[in-house]
């Protein structure tokens, strides 16, 4: 394995010269973006994203319960990531790895910080009853950056999301849940955008075989208003601060356009 990484390595580099890479692209440019919403008619709202060969499916329950001790007066947001077996060789059943846990807290984060679902709406009983806002990836087909697959569905799964309304009786302390549905209160949408670092490239959308030999990788979630809410680094190596103001600019062009990609996949519903 590590031969083979070797002579891919020195492949893709030697492409890299040339501005090119392995599957044709330019350093700046996204494989082909699929999104799809409302694909899973149990859940509350639902993303199938295809990413080039890379696959996932984003599903929304949202339940009742208590709210967090600190944050009274808001709703609750978790995310979870699971890595499918099928997915990948590299994927073993089993409780979440390491590569699950920052895929969770990556995506998580970025919709968390940005302030995109309104979680003060999701309030019932202030300090006693709100709802819960479960994100559930899953992860069918692994050809190479997960983080901006996930970020993706996972926002267009929350903005086609639907809740069931509900009545709060004060003097009972009862809830009634009606038969009734109002669409999940979100107000931003962040994109995540991933640039990998292969020598002294820096190029965007990285697939299976870059993310294998790269030196670093940093994630930036921007919003529509072109504030940064999340930036991820990982996979070890370093990067200028000319680099990563490229990779500022750059997300924030590229996270513009998946955003239009979002808005039509979300309003074709």
């Amino acid at each position: 394995m590590e031969v083979m990484a070797s002579i891919m390595r020195d492949h893709i580099l030697a492409l890299l010269k040339e501005g090119k890479r392995v599957d044709g692209r330019s350093l700046e440019d996204y494989r082909d973006l699929e999104i799809k919403v409302n694909v899973i008619e149990k859940a509350e709202g639902s993303a199938w994203v295809k990413l080039g060969n890379t696959q996932v499916l984003v599903g929304i329950k949202i339940d009742m319960g208590e709210p967090f001790p600190d944050l009274p007066e808001k709703g609750v947001i978790t995310t979870n990531v699971e890595l499918v077996p099928l997915a990948s060789p590299s994927f073993e059943p089993g409780p979440p790895d390491e590569r699950a846990i920052e895929l969770a807290r990556v995506v998580d984060r970025g919709i968390r910080e940005s302030e995109a679902v309104e979680l003060e709406k999701l309030v019932i009983v202030p300090g006693k009853l709100v709802r819960v806002v479960f994100i559930d990836v899953h992860v069918l087909d692994h050809d190479g950056n997960l983080l901006d697959a996930s970020g993706i569905g996972a926002i267009a799964a929350l903005m086609s999301a639907k809740m069931p309304k509900v009545v709060y009786d004060e003097e009972s302390g009862e809830v009634q849940i009606l038969d009734e549905y109002e669409p999940l209160p979100v107000s931003k949408i962040p994109i995540p955008v991933t640039l990998a670092k292969i020598g002294q490239n820096i190029l965007v959308d990285p697939n299976f075989d870059e993310e294998r030999v790269m030196d670093g990788r940093i994630t930036i979630t921007t919003d529509e208003n072109g504030m940064i809410s999340s930036v991820q680094k990982s996979e070890g190596g370093s990067f200028k601060l000319e680099e990563v103001m490229y990779a500022i600019d750059l997300a924030l062009k590229k996270a513009a356009e998946i955003r239009e990609k979002v808005l039509e996949a979300v309003g074709a519903e």
